[in-house]
């Protein structure tokens, strides 16, 4: 990967579910931030076939120091479609 591509966030409103970022040489996508008003947490989940498997818990000054915008790749959202099967157990 070029490190051109890398650029740091400095700004916590620009995060975006569609990007994707770099924390510590791992891919990952940005999920939600925390409801706190004092001391939020941005909550980033690696992407398929990285080696971090856990999400990843961030604060403002963490996310501004570790985080970087990967230029030129994005997420695809996808629909996952779901099957429900209703099962009855017999009395």
């Amino acid at each position: 990967m070029n490190l051109s591509n890398l650029t740091l966030v400095n700004d916590s409103t620009l995060l975006s579910r569609s990007k994707v970022y770099q924390i510590d040489r791992t891919l990952y996508k940005f999920l939600y931030e925390t409801d706190s008003i004092r001391a939020p947490q941005y909550v980033f989940k690696p992407l398929p076939g990285q080696r971090k498997v856990a999400n990843l818990q961030l604060n403002h000054r963490a996310l501004t120091r570790r985080v970087y915008v990967v230029e030129g790749m994005s997420t695809k959202a996808s629909v996952v479609s779901t099957q429900y099967i209703q099962l009855a157990l017999p009395l």
